[in-house]
């Protein structure tokens, strides 16, 4: 307890220790008074709460106020022994309980830590004040070799933000897999202290086991108060899970999310679930995978005299440029009729289909209302199509959202469509580019995978395979430039 008396603590250690008042002032114990000289306690009537280092040694106060006095807190500043950023409350009595149980529990104030090892959990500090840093989760993780932490701030607005900000320190670390963070949001918006009052360490410790992931957290933030059945709503909930799921650099883990964020953006309707799994990878748009070859192949190829064939340099932000292809294509067919057949021709030629489930869907919903001529094979499409479309569209909702874009023209799809023959073809040429490129790799992985001395015919079909779609590359290179920067 610190008296309320305004020079208590500088009497006794200047006038009773002799302690110099400089040190006393560095330290952050009294502050010189600005008029008549002399100084003053800075720890008055407050409830005083000692901070210490890794190895148990005072180097900080935290003053609770007994009366209303603002603020409520009051830390000593920073000083040569002391770093708020860099020091956690209570990790010298926490280091073996977190070593112990191999997980450590952040929470927001002194007595939610004070009140956790009260009740025999031993595995508690809590940050002074400030955003969970990255020194304060390194020195954390020192004790802990599944390198798990659980965030438990509280459920506020205040704390939420707090959470926010925490993660965001070490988002990194927790995108790389390098600490397993949870989040601990406890019942009511009550904070530990609070929560130990009317339950016991064991409900305590089940709401630990069951915290979720901080990823599940987030993404639980960001639906949460959103009607994903309206647009506006549906289209920013989408954004940022999108922008949520490009962080994830570990393909299963993403894998597993885009899977999760799709079942949720279908509201139930599971037919919905691989149209906006499509969607999702469309926006994150993963860099094309590599491959390498093994070994045991490189030692197989060696006894051939022709040279061990490297793998076609892939297209620039692959999906993306088909993401851009495909809608160009559709854009036009939907403004312009004149256009219509020579698209329908061109896909015919090539044998190219859409292969993004939006698109696809698009362009179902389009033969399914249009008609062929089965003489001439010419393709009927109503003057009306566009709103036919729309009213078609009109069951099925949300799917308005990742296509509605195509029914509008603005300045820029006006400058593209004013050069239609050649955006078409170029349309044309990245799609068929972009599947030889897709059967190309794919051909290449199976006669990389495949053992030549156990299966030799089926080795030597993998590579006319995908020798064969280097030599399309190949012929149709020069297109290819051509094609890029017309659509780009």
């Amino acid at each position: 307890y610190a008296p309320a008396g305004w020079e208590t603590l500088y009497r006794y250690l200047v006038e009773d220790k002799h302690y110099p008042v400089q040190i006393l002032e560095k330290a952050g114990l009294i502050k010189p008074r600005r008029e008549g000289g002399g100084y003053y306690d800075v720890f008055r009537d407050r409830l005083m709460i000692p901070i210490r280092d890794v190895q148990g040694r005072v180097i900080a106060f935290g003053g609770r106020t007994l009366t209303d006095e603002q603020p409520k807190y009051l830390n000593s500043p920073e000083t040569e022994l002391f770093s708020k950023g860099k020091t956690l409350f209570a990790l010298d009595q926490a280091k073996g309980g977190i070593s112990q149980v191999d997980q450590a529990v952040v929470v927001e104030g002194y007595f939610d830590a004070i009140a956790l090892h009260a009740a025999g959990i031993n595995n508690a500090v809590a940050s002074l004040g400030t955003a969970l840093s990255l020194e304060q989760v390194r020195l954390i993780l020192r004790y802990t070799e599944s390198k798990q932490l659980v965030l438990n701030f509280d459920a506020d607005k205040a704390g939420t933000n707090a959470t926010e900000r925490a993660i965001g320190e070490i988002a990194e670390l927790a995108y790389k897999g390098e600490v397993q963070l949870k989040i601990l949001n406890l019942p009511d918006g009550k904070d530990a202290d609070e929560y130990l009052h009317s339950h016991t360490p064991e409900d305590y410790g089940e709401l630990l086991k069951n915290a979720p992931l901080w990823l599940d957290w987030q993404i639980q933030q960001i639906i949460q108060d959103r009607d994903l059945k309206q647009a506006t709503d549906f289209q920013q909930v989408t954004q940022q899970l999108v922008k949520l799921l490009k962080n994830i650099a570990n393909s299963d883990t993403r894998n597993y999310y885009v899977s999760y964020c799709a079942e949720i953006l279908s509201l139930g309707d599971t037919r919905l679930i691989p149209l906006r799994v499509e969607n999702l990878l469309t926006q994150i748009a993963p860099a094309p995978a590599t491959y390498s070859k093994p070994v045991s192949a490189r030692k197989a190829w060696g006894n051939n005299k022709s040279p061990l064939p490297t793998p076609h340099s892939p297209l620039p932000t692959e999906r993306s440029l088909l993401e851009h292809a495909e809608a160009l294509l559709l854009r036009i067919y939907l403004h312009c009729p004149e256009q219509r057949q020579v698209i329908i021709d061109g896909l015919e030629e090539r044998d190219l289909q859409f292969s993004l489930s939006h698109h696809r869907f698009l362009w179902q919903q389009i033969l399914q209302i249009s008609s062929i001529d089965g003489e001439t094979k010419n393709f009927a499409s109503p003057p009306d199509l566009i709103s036919r479309l729309q009213d078609h569209f009109l069951e099925f909702g949300s799917e308005m959202g990742l296509i509605s874009h195509l029914f509008h023209v603005d300045e820029k799809n006006q400058k593209e469509i004013l050069r239609t023959p050649q955006v078409v073809q170029a349309a044309i040429a990245c799609m068929d580019l972009v599947m030889l490129e897709k059967r190309y790799r794919h051909f290449l992985e199976l006669w990389q995978q495949t053992d030549p001395e156990a299966e030799p015919e089926r080795y030597q079909s993998y590579y006319q395979a995908f020798y064969a779609e280097k030599i399309k590359l190949q012929q149709i290179d020069r297109q290819r430039l051509f094609s890029i920067t017309e659509l780009l």
